[in-house]
């Protein structure tokens, strides 16, 4: 039997982060827990950053179509920790938006394909969750990403993003942005 846990330890590391969300992805397509089960663990990663990370950059990449379809379960459960999700989730957006361009510019289609895979199911959560701090988040990192400084600069700076990738970073957001701005 899979145990699934409640609550995981605050020192929990990105690397047993992604051991668990493979664990528990693992369990749910042998059967072994149902959809709700599921849900708890992910519950459980994503009260941290670590975890949540973790979740997110297996979740998102599976092979598997199991992430295309995401059920309301566990759309309960990535609203549990909203401010951690919704940070994580655009930046996942625009960071698989500007790997797509790179990608394709190594003329490597196989992995420009994957990372639209990812962009695509970013795009699904943040649809199905809707969760305010979104559009907070996207409207600053649009902000930041057309020169103006703040919060995400140093995360646009980090990753040496170009200006054709943070054009496509801003077009990837702009759906997401507050209407009122």
């Amino acid at each position: 039997m899979v145990q699934i846990p409640v609550t995981l330890p605050e020192s929990l590391t990105f690397e047993q982060a992604i051991e668990q969300t493979q664990n528990l992805i693992s369990a749910r397509l042998n059967q072994e827990i149902n959809a709700q089960q599921f849900a708890q663990g992910v519950q459980a990663l994503v009260q941290s950053e670590n975890g949540a990370r973790g979740f997110f950059v297996t979740y998102l990449t599976l092979e598997n179509d199991i992430a295309d379809q995401p059920d309301e379960f566990l759309i309960q459960a990535l609203g549990s920790s909203p401010e951690i999700v919704s940070e994580l989730l655009v930046k996942n957006l625009v960071m698989s938006t500007a790997m797509g361009i790179t990608h394709r510019r190594n003329q490597d289609e196989v992995l420009a394909q994957g990372s639209d895979r990812v962009q695509r199911r970013t795009q699904r959560l943040i649809q199905r969750l809707n969760l305010p701090q979104i559009a907070t988040k996207a409207q600053e990192l649009f902000r930041n990403a057309g020169g103006e400084p703040g919060h995400y600069s140093e995360f646009l700076d980090r990753w040496g993003y170009d200006a054709e990738q943070k054009q496509a970073m801003q077009r990837i957001l702009a759906p997401w942005l507050l209407s009122n701005s």
